[in-house]
């Protein structure tokens, strides 16, 4: 089956939401082939990458929080944070308000030099795309894009919570 079938031949509306689905598809798996290339060219997993951009996105988070942002255990994330500051990416800090709390902070030195520099050239492309569009574009974009994001974070919150029907499990044991 080729990537480029817009509509899997189907005709009007039923095309066009077949295409759509399979551009998001495409999307998707160039989006995790990019982060798995990209963590590959950084020297780092596509775990700990992925770690460092929501670190990016939220600023300073609680380890606990990062945990739950990614829906790894404590555990991994503990050790994705050991070989974030073993690489010099992050620190760990404790909560001034609560000892019991440790935060981890980016390094933005080595982040720039190391991880953004591998984006930088995606990033430029991206802009020249918007750059073709017009502002009322952009902000519709920018509206399916936020539509987009709460349908994955809804599924990730659907998928993180048990289910009898997980494959793997037997029905009643939960």
């Amino acid at each position: 089956m080729s990537w480029d079938l817009p509509g899997n031949g189907q005709p009007g509306r039923r095309g066009l939401e077949a295409a759509f689905e399979l551009s998001l598809r495409r999307t998707s798996s160039f989006m995790q082939l990019m982060s798995q290339a990209a963590a590959d060219r950084i020297g780092i997993n596509a775990t700990d990458l992925n770690c460092l951009n929501i670190l990016s996105l939220g600023g300073t988070l609680t380890a606990g929080h990062l945990a739950q942002a990614t829906g790894l255990t404590t555990a991994s994330i503990t050790g994705v944070v050991d070989r974030l500051v073993e690489a010099g990416y992050v620190r760990r800090e404790r909560d001034a308000n609560d000892r019991r709390r440790v935060v981890i902070h980016l390094i933005m030195e080595p982040v720039l030099r190391d991880v953004v520099a591998v984006f930088e050239p995606m990033l430029a492309a991206w802009k020249q795309v918007a750059d073709g569009y017009t502002d009322a574009e952009l902000e519709l974009i920018l509206g399916f894009q936020a539509q987009s994001e709460r349908v994955l974070r809804d599924n990730l919150v659907r998928l993180r919570q048990p289910d009898d029907t997980t494959p793997g499990s037997t029905p009643g044991s939960g």
